[in-house]
């Protein structure tokens, strides 16, 4: 059963009941706070440009603990090199421009709207919202956005101007920020190359509403 949501009613249904490709609700608004509640129950917004606001909550979700993060030795040359330098929240706007703006092969458009980059961006706005930007040269070359629920970070997009940029944004994100999970949604081979790994709802919503520190501490 799909549930309608309605905007000023600030509510979710139990995850449980999500559909079996995870669909859960439709409709509502992209305010802070619904964006708020709704990571902190393990559901995102995901739609196309035309469709109504679509809410998701998998049955299982593509994950990585940072400490388990694969580095695969030609990356580890990479990072060695010094050919990157990575930063946190410094250009938040123009990595979700960029996320939304690269083509993807396979993938005619995109799903990050100009609406839900503003919702994103007041999310960010709010501090619930970061970003990974990194440089070469000092250009963008690549980065990720996403947001952050009690020591996880759920990870939004991903992009790449210079090859290995979007792996060295996520390889950074996990060895330098606190986080205790990165949760990445569905998994693609960029990410199970990466140590990512399939885990079910209710293994990953302990994680998530456990009562550990929010605070996000640089190593």
């Amino acid at each position: 059963m799909i549930f309608h949501l309605f905007p000023g009613l600030l509510q979710f249904p139990d995850p449980s009941l999500a559909e079996p490709d995870g669909l859960l609700a439709i409709g509502g608004d992209l305010s802070v706070a619904r964006l708020r509640l709704a990571y902190s129950m393990g559901i995102f917004p995901w739609f196309s440009d035309g469709e109504p606001i679509l809410w998701y909550s998998p049955h299982e979700r593509c994950v990585i603990f940072p400490r388990r993060i694969k580095v695969s030795k030609s990356m580890q040359q990479v990072l060695r090199s010094g050919v990157f330098t990575c930063s946190f929240n410094q250009a938040f706007e123009a990595v979700i421009r960029n996320c939304a703006a690269v083509p993807r092969r396979g993938q005619e458009g995109t799903w990050i709207t100009e609406e839900m980059q503003e919702a994103y961006i007041n999310l960010h706005r709010d501090g619930l919202a970061h970003s990974v930007e990194v440089w070469q040269n000092g250009t963008l070359a690549g980065g990720l956005y996403g947001v952050s629920v009690n020591g996880v970070f759920c990870g939004e997009s991903m992009f790449s101007l210079v090859s290995n940029a979007s792996k060295t944004a996520l390889i950074w994100l996990c060895r330098t920020m606190d986080y205790r999970l990165i949760d990445c949604q569905v998994p693609n081979p960029h990410l199970l190359s990466l140590g990512a790994r399939m885990i079910g709802r209710n293994a990953y919503l302990k994680i998530l509403q456990d009562d550990g520190s929010n605070t996000i501490k640089q190593k």
